[in-house]
């Protein structure tokens, strides 16, 4: 396998600092779906015991990131086609939900953030770095929940978007897709500037359905 984590920062905890690296690597797709976890390996890679990566592998399993089953060891998770539907279906209602609560109290400073991750993200649709797209699309959805100012909502999306990530649906976006996308995010942000909280939530649900139907369209595919 190839390597895909990086050394430790030993100033923390060395099982929470595996759970993040390993956290990590299955959410950007280092560790895809279905891939064997095998602590040996990851304790090499890492440079650390193999004590602080069942701690991390323990953690994972509970957050429903990773599977372990008896004799066989720990994987990472796959979910079916109806699980991402449902959580996709959840995240369309929790962000729609978001974006209305930003439209009535963005700041200056929250719009301009927002500006700035657009620029970032139509300069990356150009140039089609998947990974960069990924984060990119992350900073833009974080700016809006920040703006909306629930810790509740906040934690609650947490649930249904890093699972939905493990598959990264920005993999199979056409550039055409790709540039949709980019201006979700423009919509987004004048619907904002404006206050418009009913357009805010309509369009945000948009953005999340069709992200939903490009990636359960990609598992049709592979299943054929």
């Amino acid at each position: 396998m190839e390597r895909v984590l990086d050394p430790l920062d030993l100033s923390r905890s060395a099982g929470a600092a595996a759970a993040e690296q390993i956290r990590d690597a299955i959410v950007d797709g280092r560790l895809e779906p279905g891939r064997r976890l095998k602590e040996e390996q990851l304790a090499s890679e890492l440079g650390i015991s193999r004590t602080p990566v069942r701690e991390a592998l323990l953690v994972l399993q509970a957050e429903g990131l990773v599977d372990a089953l008896p004799n066989r060891g720990s994987t990472v998770r796959t979910y079916a086609r109806r699980d991402l539907e449902e959580m996709y279906e959840l995240r369309e209602v929790l962000e729609g939900h978001a974006a209305r609560r930003a439209a009535a109290r963005v700041s200056g400073a929250d719009l301009r953030a927002l500006r700035a991750s657009c620029e970032r993200f139509t300069e990356l649709v150009q140039g089609r770095d998947v990974r960069a797209l990924v984060t990119e699309n992350g900073v833009f959805h974080q700016a809006i929940l920040a703006a909306a100012g629930s810790e509740r909502l906040a934690a609650m999306l947490r649930e249904v978007v890093s699972l939905p990530l493990v598959y990264r649906s920005y993999v199979w976006y056409s550039p055409e897709q790709a540039a949709a996308s980019c201006a979700y995010h423009h919509a987004l942000v004048e619907t904002l500037e404006r206050g418009d909280a009913d357009a805010a939530e309509a369009t945000m649900r948009r953005h999340v359905r069709d992200a939903r139907d490009v990636l359960l369209a990609h598992l049709d595919d592979e299943a054929a």
